[in-house]
């Protein structure tokens, strides 16, 4: 059996922020769910949250994770009294703890199948997570022999000279057996700089010990401030852009571009500079995005363009061209061989397939037939003050430059709406629509006369 805590109770001073550490966001998902998520392949039986500053908040945020149990640290003592609080709820479990930390979210999966997978083969009482660091400085060192037996591990303010050209480093991920570490759990002690409870203290009590060295050392930096957020930003978004690369996607300049995880792309889309992808958005094979291009949550079909606009919980159907500067607002749903063109703000409309809304227009809460044609300027006026109405245009129909269709309407087929029209007014199919003020010409007008 396999219980995972993480250690989720600091209040990271340094992030100088609102937020616990563990909820600042990376990749459009919290730390703590992506440390979480590194473990899903394990299926772990017990899945533990150590949660101390804001953790009603922290618990809040993770509601949507079922399985989850949480245990409160407070005050918070160190690493060793965090999992102290483990002694009660584990009392009687048998098998292996495996201990996260919730400011590091850059593990592999596949990194740690292979810890437990070693810790488990080796019998071993506790098997830690190791990398070799090129600047080791701050890092407690960890000393081992060739089999990976590891005799001691010392923290970098009491290592001699010769001790820190050691560069191999603690990762603070550890794999113990329960039981074992249960029964020196009790024996920690605050005698240290810091006056806490560390469980590295744990090493020197369990034996044998050993450890797994990480390929990729980034896999085990953690999150303390603004900048190694940052870092570990673009260490992620790296990876998510290589992955892609190598599923058939083309960036034209990958690093100006940001993805979500839950993004995915079909074959030969080109994305061009300055273009970013949130929460679980798909893009079609052979879309071209950008350049500067927000797309969120949105569905686009094979063959799309869209060129500087912003896209939010819309679906595009193939074969469409967006902008450039256009917005398709949440509930926006357009048909195939749509355009949608400069300036053009759709928001909860439905657009048929070969809808053309060129220039300058506002389409909300609407309904457009195959074929509309919507001049420059046309407005959807659906909002009353009070209340949002709805706009239905059948098909074929066109409407003139600078038109104001008032709603609740509703337009026929192969209407035709003259330019500069506001109609508020039902429109029967096949008629022409006017709704324009009577033009006067005033001849020979010299101004108004002046005040005497």
């Amino acid at each position: 059996m396999l219980a995972v805590a993480v250690l989720a109770a600091g209040k990271g001073t340094r992030m100088k922020s609102a937020l616990p550490k563990v909820l600042q966001p990376l990749a459009g998902a919290t730390l703590v769910e992506r440390v979480l998520s590194s473990c899903d392949a394990l299926h772990p039986e017990r899945r533990i949250l150590i949660v101390g500053h804001q953790a009603e908040r922290v618990e809040r945020e993770l509601q949507g994770h079922s399985g989850l149990e949480y245990v409160l640290q407070q005050p918070q003592n160190g690493t060793g009294h965090a999992v102290q609080q483990l002694l009660e709820p584990l009392g009687d479990f048998q098998g292996d703890l495996l201990v996260l930390n919730g400011d590091v979210p850059l593990l592999r999966p596949e990194t740690l199948t292979s810890l437990v997978e070693q810790h488990r083969a080796s019998g071993a009482a506790v098997t830690l997570l190791t990398a070799r660091l090129a600047d080791p400085t701050g890092y407690g060192r960890v000393f081992a022999d060739a089999a990976g037996a590891v005799s001691a591990i010392v923290e970098h303010r009491d290592c001699n000279d010769e001790q820190r050209r050691n560069s191999l480093t603690n990762a603070g991920i550890y794999c113990f057996n329960w039981q074992q570490l249960a029964a020196v759990l009790p024996l920690l002690t605050t005698d240290n700089d810091q006056g806490e409870l560390y469980l590295t203290d744990t090493v020197a009590l369990l034996e044998p010990a050993m450890h797994r060295e990480v390929a990729d050392a980034d896999e085990i930096t953690g999150i303390n401030d603004r900048l190694q957020l940052s870092q570990c930003e673009a260490v992620l978004q790296d990876r998510l852009r290589r992955h892609w690369m190598a599923e058939g996607v083309t960036f034209t300049d990958p690093a100006s571009c940001t993805l979500s995880e839950d993004s995915r792309f079909g074959r030969d889309v080109v994305v061009e500079p300055q273009c970013h992808f949130r929460g679980a958005s798909r893009i079609g094979d052979g879309c071209r995005i950008g350049p500067g291009c927000l797309i969120e949550d949105s569905l686009l079909g094979a063959e799309v363009s869209v060129v500087y606009s912003v896209l939010r919980q819309a679906r595009v159907a193939d074969g469409c061209a967006i902008g450039p500067f256009a917005q398709l607002r949440p509930g926006s749903e357009v048909g195939e061989h749509c355009h949608i063109g400069n300036f053009v703000e759709v928001k909860n409309s439905t657009l048929a397939a070969g809808v053309k809304v060129n220039h300058l227009s506002y389409i909300g809460d609407a309904d457009l037939g195959a074929g509309v044609n919507v001049g420059a300027g046309t407005i959807t006026a659906n909002y009353d003050g009070v209340n949002k109405h709805r706009t239905v245009v059948g098909a074929g129909s066109k409407t003139g430059a600078n038109s104001v269709l008032v709603a609740p309407i509703r337009l026929g087929d192969n209407v035709t709406v003259g330019a500069g029209s506001t109609l508020t007014r039902d429109v029967p199919a096949g008629a022409l629509a006017l709704g324009r003020a009577r033009q006067l010409v005033k001849e020979n007008w010299s101004g108004p006369a002046p005040n005497p």
